[in-house]
């Protein structure tokens, strides 16, 4: 059969147009979803964007205070056979809210371990016994390589990650532990301690802690006299010597006065390891809004805590503290300092009680996809929370450190009248 032209050119036209439409069909959502722009053609479920997050954002988390639980439950035996970190541990030990297997269904990719002693150590053998916390951190990450790599830079923690192991930090948590001597605070920071909290739940000569800010006459928490009403000079020399070697400065527990007075001298990010929003909850050991935009000013963060007398408080109490009060502290964070602000600092292993939904460190995930159901959390935002924000700080830290290197480190001892009335039975005499 004869074709003629025009036939043969109408079909060419028609094969031709159809290409075309083709590959408009296939190109456009290719070209939206690569924008991320509203448009795009997304099939991912919250639940999915959490998992991509975590491969390679995994959860950066500020405190978690499973040496201690090795303390009370086994006396710091690491090798106790009935403590075995690599099985799920929850029906062996009651309310112990960590092990690997959780901590990998979780998404933590890097933890800083406290290293916390009692405040009745203060002016004894606080540094003995702070010594013997970090030794049992030491033990047990080294017991499990395949699982916990111990670090002590930014770079450490990227590296970890990209290993797969869940990189192990140290966090000294309270500044009786290093029994007022900044030579003790060096060698902490020698022997890997990256960050100190100033105080814990008790004043150090140098620092007031949060129960100072309740009236004298309360009935829930009582305070011993406030000396400085914040910082006092020695410990303003402190928070120096911290930015001149690169230890970060965590302000959980510590007064609002004592916050103010640290933002204003510390000329690297600051932290709090876990802490939540005193708007939320109208506790003290929580950070006010005031100093929530200090934080921004200052470039530091706040890691939001999971204790729940921490998060579950008037104005907002209900009957039991949930995960999704937990979020509305997160998001309040954000909204107020600004997402480069906020992280996570669950406090597990320390808290007595925790929110539901929140029972243990597995359930990182389900926080992060309420986050994205409730508030619409984007993927950007999810990876600046979980890990993103806080390697900012420690970076930031670093790099100030760095250009104090110059500074010779401070010798000076804590002036003798600020321990008048104190026990001074155990301390040197020089």
């Amino acid at each position: 059969m004869k074709v003629s032209r025009k036939h043969l050119i109408a079909v060419i036209l028609i094969c031709s147009l159809l290409a075309v439409i083709v590959a408009i069909a296939v190109a456009v959502p290719l070209s939206l979803r690569d924008s991320g722009g509203p448009a795009a053609l997304t099939t991912l479920t919250p639940e999915a964007l959490v998992d991509k997050v975590l491969q390679t954002y995994p959860v950066v988390d500020g405190h978690n205070d499973l040496a201690w639980q090795y303390r009370a439950r086994v006396r710091n035996d690491v090798e106790n056979v009935t403590f075995n970190l690599n099985v799920n541990l929850s029906q062996v030990f009651h309310n112990l809210h960590t092990d690997i297997p959780r901590l990998r269904k979780g998404g933590v990719g890097a933890q800083f371990w406290a290293c916390y002693v009692y405040c009745s150590s203060q002016y004894k053998d606080s540094v003995r016994f702070s010594l013997d916390q970090l030794d049992t951190i030491k033990r047990f990450v080294s017991k499990y390589p395949d699982a916990f790599t111990f670090v002590t830079t930014a770079k450490g923690i990227e590296d970890a990650v990209k290993a797969n192991r869940i990189a192990s930090l140290v966090g000294l948590e309270g500044g009786h532990s290093i029994d007022n001597s900044l030579a003790t605070l060096r060698m902490f920071y020698d022997l890997g301690v990256r960050y100190m909290t100033l105080t814990h739940s008790c004043n150090t000569p140098w620092a007031d802690n949060w129960k100072c800010d309740y009236s004298p006459s309360s009935s829930d928490y009582s305070c011993e006299p406030k000396v400085w009403n914040g910082l006092s000079p020695w410990g303003e020399k402190l928070i120096t010597e911290m930015n001149r070697m690169g230890m970060l400065v965590d302000l959980s527990h510590v007064s609002k006065a004592t916050m103010e007075d640290a933002l204003k001298v510390s000329t690297a990010p600051v932290i709090f390891s876990h802490t939540s929003s005193y708007t939320r909850c109208n506790h003290y050991r929580n950070v006010q809004d005031d100093v929530l935009a200090k934080v921004k000013t200052n470039g530091g963060i706040v890691m939001v805590g999971f204790y729940d007398i921490y998060i579950n408080c008037p104005p907002n109490n209900q009957s039991e503290a949930t995960l999704s009060q937990v979020a509305e502290h997160i998001d309040h964070i954000k909204n107020v300092s600004g997402i480069d602000y906020v992280g996570l600092g669950g406090d597990y292993d320390g808290g007595d009680t925790l929110p539901k939904g929140l029972e243990d460190v597995s359930t990182y995930p389900d926080l992060l996809v309420y986050l994205v159901k409730q508030f619409n959390w984007t993927e950007e935002m999810l990876q600046k929370l979980t890990m993103g924000n806080l390697l900012r700080v420690f970076k930031k830290a670093e790099e100030v450190a760095r250009n104090m290197q110059s500074t010779r480190p401070n010798g000076d001892e804590i002036p003798a009248d600020y321990l008048a009335g104190t026990n001074s039975s155990c301390r040197p005499d020089f």
